[in-house]
C-alpha cells in the first residue's frame, strides 16, 4: 500500500499523539503500584481526581490471602508528595493454612513521587498507623507497574484514564461499586460429617418442682397481668441543644497546629463511610458553625489570623453519630504553604479539640 504525502502526515501526527499519551500516562500518579508498605507485600491502585486520591490497596501473602481497603488521600503537585490512608476494609480472604494475616492494621502512607528515568516511577516514604500519624511504623517502597495481581473495578479507569475515564462522573460511579463491602471469604474445607442444627426455645422455662398445682402457676400469670396493667407515666425530656452538649461533654485534645501569616484554611471530610455524620464547631468556647454535613467532598472554613488569639481551641462536637458510630472527621489545615492533618472523633460523651497557636517566623 502506497500512502500519499497527506496520508503520511496524518499517520505521523497520530503516532506522535499516541506516543505523547503513553509518556504522559507513564508519568502520572494514577496507576498500579506494587511493592512493600511496612515490610508487607502490597498492591495499590491510585486514581487522581483533582488534588484528591482514591482507589484501593491490597495487603497480601498470596492471591488467596489478602485484605483489601478503599483508600483516600491527596497529592501535592508542587512538592510531588502523595498522602493516602486505608479508609475502609471492604474485602478479606484467607485459607485454613494461611501463615500470616496481611493488612491487619490500616495504615497511612506519605511518599515522594519520583521519576529517576528509564520510564521508572517510584513512591518512597514513611508509613504510620492510621490513628496516629506520629507513630512511624516503617517505610514505603512502591514501583509503578502495568501488571496487576488483583483484577477489580479500577482497572477500567486506569486503562482508559487518558481517554475519558478521568471524568469525575465515571470515577464516582466506579467508586460507588468499589466501595461496597464484600463478604469475608474463606477457601471451603471438606467436612467429615453434616452439621447438626440445634433449636432452642426463645424463652427458656425452668421449674424446680414439676408437681406444682396448676392453680399456682395461673395465679402467677394473673399477678403479672395486674402489674402490667398499671398506668405508666412517661415524663417529657427536652433534648439538649448544641451549646449544652458542648459544655457537658469531655474535651479530648488531639494535636497543636502552629499558625502564621494572614489566614488558615480548614477542610473537613467524613473519615469513614459516608453515613450522615453532622458536626458543629466551637472556637474558643463560642459556636462558630453548626449543621456541617460531612461527606467525601471538603467542607471549607477560612479564618483570618488577625481575628484569632495567640492560642485558640477549635472543638468538634457531634450533632449525631450517623448510622455507623462514632462520628469521625478527617481535617486538613492549610497555612502559610504548610499542610497539617488530624483525625477527629466525637461521641455522646466526648468532643475532639485542636489547638491553633500563633508563631513568629
Amino acid at each position: 500500500m502506497i500512502c500519499n504525502p497527506v496520508q503520511e502526515k496524518k499517520i505521523y501526527f497520530l503516532l506522535v499523539l499516541f506516543c505523547l499519551s503513553l509518556t504522559s500516562f507513564s508519568q502520572m500518579i494514577t496507576g498500579i503500584w506494587k511493592g512493600k508498605i511496612n515490610r508487607q507485600k502490597v498492591e495499590v491502585k491510585i486514581i487522581q481526581q483533582g488534588d484528591s486520591l482514591t482507589g484501593t490497596s491490597y495487603y497480601f501473602e498470596s492471591a488467596n490471602n489478602f485484605r483489601r481497603y478503599t483508600i483516600r488521600g491527596y497529592f501535592d503537585a508542587a512538592t510531588s508528595e502523595a498522602v493516602w490512608w486505608d479508609d475502609q476494609l471492604v474485602e478479606e480472604k484467607s485459607t485454613r493454612f494461611s501463615i500470616t494475616s496481611p493488612g491487619k492494621t490500616p495504615m497511612l502512607s506519605r511518599a515522594d513521587f519520583n521519576c529517576p528515568g528509564g520510564n521508572r516511577m517510584m513512591l518512597d516514604g514513611k508509613v504510620t498507623t492510621k490513628e496516629n500519624d506520629r507513630n512511624i511504623k516503617g517505610e514505603v517502597h512502591l514501583d509503578k507497574t502495568f501488571q496487576s495481581v488483583f483484577d477489580d473495578e479500577w482497572d477500567f479507569v486506569i486503562t482508559n484514564y487518558t481517554i475519558g475515564a478521568n471524568d469525575p462522573e465515571v470515577i464516582d460511579s466506579i467508586k460507588s461499586i468499589a466501595f461496597q463491602t464484600k463478604p469475608i471469604a474463606e477457601t471451603p474445607v471438606k467436612k467429615s460429617s453434616p452439621e447438626k442444627i440445634i433449636t432452642r426455645p426463645t424463652i427458656p422455662i425452668v421449674t424446680k418442682n414439676t408437681n406444682k398445682p396448676v392453680e399456682k402457676i395461673e395465679s402467677k400469670q394473673q399477678d403479672t397481668k395486674e402489674i402490667n396493667t398499671r398506668p405508666i407515666v412517661i415524663a417529657s425530656v427536652k433534648a439538649p441543644n448544641i451549646e449544652e452538649k458542648f459544655v457537658a461533654r469531655k474535651k479530648t485534645f488531639i494535636k497543636e497546629i502552629p499558625i502564621s501569616g494572614d489566614s488558615i484554611e480548614l477542610h473537613f471530610y467524613d473519615n469513614a463511610e459516608i453515613d450522615g455524620d453532622s458536626i458543629s464547631l466551637f472556637l474558643n468556647n463560642k459556636l462558630l458553625f453548626q449543621h456541617i454535613r460531612l461527606t467525601g467532598n471538603p467542607y471549607v472554613i477560612k479564618l483570618a489570623l488577625s481575628e484569632l488569639q495567640d492560642s485558640n481551641e477549635l472543638t468538634m462536637v457531634a450533632e449525631n453519630l450517623g448510622t455507623i458510630p462514632p462520628n469521625t472527621s478527617y481535617m486538613i489545615a492549610f497555612n502559610n504553604e504548610q499542610r497539617f492533618d488530624a483525625y477527629l472523633t466525637s461521641t455522646e460523651g466526648e468532643s475532639a479539640t485542636i489547638r491553633l497557636k500563633k508563631t513568629t517566623q
